[in-house]
């Protein structure tokens, strides 16, 4: 059983997302917050294994809380809800360590399946945020690692391995690109050591931006 949490400020939000998300047999919603402040309280009372969080929340924001906690609870996932007006926030969301990134208003069924691959270790970019990441790149150095990429970094990669490049840009979780690619995920999560390690990336997230950019 998936325990999940949720963090938004807005009660019509909140009450919708755990319905929906509760409607699922394998998960189960043990706490939700209407601010920054309440989820923390919340997450020091009871662990959860992912939080729904949302970024403009009174009192503490969702960047702040999301700090927080994973300095405390690194083990937690946290799945970041979104606008494209967040610009100022997201850079720093992404510093400081959530396994994901979707925008308000995406389907319901693409946000619980958001939750089943960060609480396996996936980090989550859906097309549209991954669209609003590497706009944040141009506009504010959102990741500078990933321009310090070299010619050479980027020759050494395999094909193989441009493949594995290929189905992180779509958004497919290991689960899905194993089975897209016909390999098992352990060999999966051993190619993607292998390209951070080649191109100096730090995760999965700095790897899409930089992916993005080399097709644009």
């Amino acid at each position: 059983m998936i325990k999940v949490m949720i963090a938004e400020d807005q009660e019509l939000i909140r009450k919708s997302l755990s319905m929906l998300i509760g409607n699922n047999s394998d998960m189960e919603i043990i706490g939700m917050a209407e601010n920054g402040q309440e989820m923390i309280r919340l997450v020091e009372n009871r662990q959860p294994d992912v939080i729904i969080m949302d970024i403009r929340m009174p009192v503490i924001d969702g960047v702040q809380c999301t700090k927080h906690i994973l300095e405390r609870y690194p083990e937690i996932r946290i799945l970041v809800l979104t606008t494209f007006d967040d610009d100022e926030y997201i850079s720093d969301a992404i510093r400081y360590g959530a396994s994901g990134y979707l925008l308000k208003g995406e389907p319901v069924e693409e946000i619980v399946s958001a939750i089943r691959k960060v609480y396996v270790g996936d980090v989550v970019l859906s097309q549209q945020a991954l669209k609003l990441l590497v706009k944040l790149y141009n506009k504010n150095d959102l990741s500078p690692k990933t321009s310090s990429v070299s010619e050479t970094q980027y020759a050494s990669l395999t094909r193989s391995e441009s493949e594995i490049i290929d189905q992180v840009i779509e958004g497919y979780s290991n689960k899905e690109i194993a089975g897209n690619l016909h390999l098992s995920e352990g060999t999966v999560r051993n190619y993607l050591s292998s390209i951070l390690s080649k191109l100096e990336l730090r995760d999965r997230t700095q790897l899409a931006i930089w992916a993005m950019k080399q097709k644009k």
